[in-house]
């Protein structure tokens, strides 16, 4: 279809897309139903929390217009449409940085006239970019060999990467990451490497992922027989009824010491596998050839070790595909995931996740509480409660439930834990992270006692959750993980939940627990990682009484917080170092290690310090109040007083400013929190940006009334409009703008909405100029 240029650019993108790049795309023989993807959401874009609210910022969504594919699991190109007011390379920019998370060689841009063409893999002599007619795209063929060649793919390995996805007819596909780390697996078991590494944050899917390249090798023919490898039953149970279930009657999992040869996907633990005897090792009844493929769960625990046990079981089938993933590869003097498995094939860090807006954001509460920074020295000849004498040193924060016990430290810490569950929402999942098993019950009992009344009301509302609970901890562990469950709504643990726990909605997470090792830490915090928006899960909290959190600035953790509360400079000075931990096998440690606890009651301890700290839109961490954060970010759009009521005043509607504000961080519900509930949106970024006296949105309303503004309307239009400034000074200014508010009390006794706006009104815009003649009024005086 050929239109006049004038009338071309009176069309929509969408008309663009429809009516010129589109048929030329199918002209050039690509298929419009398996190789052309309209509106491709690639990253939904990143949670910004400030105080208790969160929003996403949706300026930083990546949307691709098209994505091209050789087969539906091979994206080999983007392309970026604009409408015909822009020129043809205007969306080149958007495309490459598409191409880039996507890893395609080719980015395309149009507006309708033609193409331009960003090749990243140019042959010799050829240009990177050149301009293309609507009748010169590349065709499939074209592409697909750029893509095997940018990717060095030999012809003998694509018909393994051919294979499709699983499809459950849900619509459900993977995510550009998954895509990304299932295509690099599958090129690498095509060229032959049995030995792949998968590096994946938590709460990324790597379960899910599996799944797929597993799935996509098993129906190609590359693997029959498969073992999946995990160390914790938890891990292997939630896998079989969920990202494997498609597998059905071809898998089992591994029980009473027998490998049954009848299956083809095989599930098991370690541990039933092997052992220190002989006997033990079940991986020896069946041949070394037996499985074509292992995956290895959480390999950076006990397959990375040499000495390991595990490790045994890899090397006596070596001959299979073997895969490790991670969210935390291990390389230290005496353990290396890379050394076995080799550099990873894909990585995808936490900090991406949430820069993306796949993984949950978080903030982070430290306190330091007197008796751990300070240091505590016994009274000469003190005895502990079994009367038992007290060391004459000083005992501090590395001591603390480790050799010594403070009852009352307990008893602050599950208030503390309590307060800001009060605060916010006592019902919101939260783990707590104790020394050992016998703190980890101290702790349940001390929380108990915090919550009062809920804990007497909901026996099950807090639960040790530890490796000596047997069944009853299975089922309250089930309990907790499962969102539709209710209770527990506290698991007080030392190491069962610290990996591989599928907590979707755990909005709290409390460090009591003396944390050095960076794989532990990066495990922890991932129990909070995972976004459930249909359970209103945005981001989680760490709550840190144990200095664990130092470990965010290790420029190993590649995530940053959102919020840091953390000690003034005045403050005592750091605690010693703790003893560094054991390697981490992630048993229980015992609660007898020949040391006996001292158990003392009636020693005062205190919360010393707390310090707020943000970070600012260029991920750098910000010390200063959420006040201050406000005004500058609000002085970056508006420089002046001047500059902000023009833009204010001259705003159809003032919710695009206060969206604009909230995409910056700025939320006003937190303002208020801190200036006042009472004043409007525009009084508090004037009194926080400029210093200005602030007014109450029902001051400006009576000023309003004052001036005698409704007598030049009738009676039904004069009614409607005391009752809308009625609501502004109740609610704000977003609630007028919105003509919902006219199904509300009183106007229901009005009219309908349709018919207030077309009868007392005149018709729709008519209203909307009544609204904005009716905001000019209420912010009359700024003008001065």
């Amino acid at each position: 279809m050929s239109l006049p240029p004038r009338e071309k650019k009176n069309l929509s993108e969408s008309d663009i897309c429809d009516l010129y790049i589109t048929p030329a795309l199918k002209r050039a023989g690509w298929d419009q139903f398996t190789q052309i993807r309209r509106e491709v959401t690639l990253t939904p874009g990143p949670i910004i929390v400030r105080g208790n609210m969160s929003s996403r910022n949706k300026k930083k969504k990546k949307f691709a217009d098209y994505v091209l594919s050789w087969e539906p699991s091979l994206p080999v190109a983007v392309l970026e449409a604009k409408d015909n007011n822009h020129s043809i390379g205007h969306g080149m920019q958007q495309a490459l940085g598409y191409a880039e998370i996507m890893q395609v060689p080719t980015a395309f841009s149009s507006n309708g006239d033609g193409f331009e063409q960003h090749n990243k893999h140019p042959s010799a002599g050829e240009e990177i970019e050149t301009s293309l007619s609507l009748t010169a795209f590349p065709d499939p063929q074209t592409l697909w060999a750029r893509y095997k060649s940018f990717r060095r793919i030999e012809d003998g390995e694509q018909t393994l990467l051919m294979e499709p996805y699983h499809d459950d007819g849900s619509g459900k596909e993977p995510r550009y990451y998954q895509a990304e780390a299932i295509n690099r697996t599958i090129e690498a078991v095509a060229k032959g490497k049995n030995r792949v590494l998968l590096v994946m944050a938590t709460g990324t899917g790597k379960t899910y992922t599996t799944f797929q390249i597993i799935w996509r090798l098993w129906k190609a023919g590359a693997a029959k027989r498969i073992l999946f490898l995990a160390d914790r039953n938890i891990l292997v149970d939630q896998t079989l009824v969920n990202d494997f279930k498609p597998f059905g009657s071809v898998m089992t999992k591994i029980g009473s010491r027998r490998i049954d040869p009848s299956y083809e996907i095989h599930l098991g633990l370690y541990q039933s596998l092997t052992g220190r005897e002989e006997r033990d090792k079940t991986f020896k009844t069946v041949s070394p050839d037996f499985f074509d493929l292992i995956v290895v769960d959480e390999c950076h625990r006990g397959s990375a070790s040499e000495n390991s046990e595990w490790r045994e079981i890899l090397e006596y089938f070596e001959g299979a595909i073997q895969i490790g993933l991670t969210a935390t590869p291990k390389e230290t003097k005496d353990v290396s995931s890379s050394t076995y498995f080799g550099e990873p094939a894909y990585t995808y860090s936490l900090k991406q996740g949430i820069e993306d807006g796949f993984l949950a954001p978080y903030k982070v509460v430290k306190i330091d509480i007197d008796k751990d920074v300070e240091g505590w020295i016994p009274p000469l000849g003190a005895i502990d409660d079994l009367g038992n004498p007290l060391e004459d040193r000083q005992y501090n924060q590395k001591d603390m439930d480790r050799l010594l016990v403070l009852n009352q430290r307990t008893k602050l810490v599950a208030a503390r834990v309590m307060q800001l569950l009060n605060a916010t929402d006592p019902f919101s999942k939260t783990i707590i992270f104790c020394e050992d098993i016998d703190h980890a019950e101290r702790m349940r009992k001390a929380i108990v006692n915090a919550a009062g009344q809920i804990a007497i009301d909901n026996p099950q509302y807090v639960r040790r959750i530890t490796g000596d609970t047997k069944e009853d901890g299975k089922a309250d562990l089930d309990n907790f993980i499962d969102p539709e469950s209710k209770f527990p709504v506290i698991a007080t643990t030392s190491e069962m939940l610290t990996t591989g726990v599928d907590a979707k909605t755990c909005k709290l997470i409390v460090l009591d627990k003396t944390i050095t090792s960076m794989t532990t830490f990066k495990q922890i915090i991932g129990r909070g990682t995972r976004v459930d928006e249909e359970h209103g899960k945005w981001y989680f909290t760490i709550m840190d009484f144990k200095k664990a959190t130092e470990l965010f600035n290790d420029p190993d953790f590649d995530g940053e917080a959102v919020v840091v509360y953390e000690p003034d400079a005045n403050d005592p000075p750091e605690p010693p170092d703790p003893p560094i931990d054991p390697e981490d096998d992630h048993s229980e440690p015992p609660d007898s290690t020949g040391i006996t606890k001292l158990v003392v009651s009636g020693v005062e301890v205190e919360i010393i310090a707390e310090r707020v700290s943000f970070i600012g839109p260029d991920g750098a961490l910000i010390t200063e109040s959420y006040k201050e954060f406000a005004r500058k970010q609000i002085l970056t759009e508006f420089s002046s007083l001047d500059d902000f009521i023009r833009k204010w005043n001259d705003a159809d509607k003032k919710a695009a400013i206060i969206q604009e504000l909230e995409e910056h961080g700025i939320l006003l519900e937190n303002l208020a929190e801190e200036v006042g509930k009472d004043f409007g949106d525009f009084d508090l970024l004037c009194h926080i940006a400029y210093d200005q006296p602030p007014l109450t949105r029902a001051e400006r309303a009576k000023n309003v009334k004052k001036r005698n503004y409704f007598t030049k309307y009738g009676d039904e239009a004069r009614e409607v409009l005391s009752a809308l400034l009625d609501k502004y000074a109740d609610e704000g200014v977003r609630t007028i703008e919105d003509a919902r508010v006219l199904r509300l009390d009183p106007f229901d006794e009005i009219g309908t909405p349709v018919e207030i706006i077309r009868d007392v009104f005149g018709g729709k815009e008519q209203y909307e100029q009544v609204i904005r003649e009716l905001e000019q009024q209420i912010y009359k005086q700024a003008d001065g």
